[in-house]
């Protein structure tokens, strides 16, 4: 959800949005691509949640393509294709779901990883944001782009 993040991968966005999906939740259980010891965020079917989050309006369809190398798709996460809700009515995206094989309960993420979901304030609710805030990390550790 951090926009200099996504800058800083090239990405071509023509806007942003709040997006929502009801019936789905927030899990940092899928392991990192540089560190098995790393929780990742990760998108799971809980019938009485929402997950939040920013909705990239890309460039062109080929701009996803930039992005799965930094999310380790197709074999870390597949590409999915959800209704998002927003303000403007349902919008087609993809998602990132994090592949069964490399799904781990028992990790947790770094702060400074949950620090880039933080930086998507503006377009989560408080409780939303501040659910997010209180997650439990592991001690500071290096941090990658």
């Amino acid at each position: 959800m951090n926009q200099l993040r996504m800058q800083g991968r090239d990405m071509r966005v023509v806007s942003l949005v709040a997006g929502w999906i009801d019936g789905f939740g927030l899990r940092f259980n899928k392991r990192s691509r540089r560190d098995d010891n790393l929780a990742c965020a990760n998108i799971v079917f809980a019938r009485n949640e929402r997950i939040e989050g920013v909705l990239y309006e890309l460039e062109t369809l080929a701009e996803i393509a930039k992005l799965d190398p930094h999310e380790g798709a197709p074999r870390r996460y597949s590409r999915e294709v959800f209704y998002v809700q927003t303000s403007g009515g349902p919008k087609p995206a993809w998602v990132y779901v994090a592949n069964p094989a490399v799904l781990d309960s028992q990790i947790l993420p770094a702060r400074w990883y949950v620090d880039h979901l933080l930086a998507g304030r503006e377009f989560l609710s408080d409780d939303y944001w501040q659910g997010i805030n209180s997650t439990d990390c592991l001690p500071d550790s290096v941090e990658w782009s």
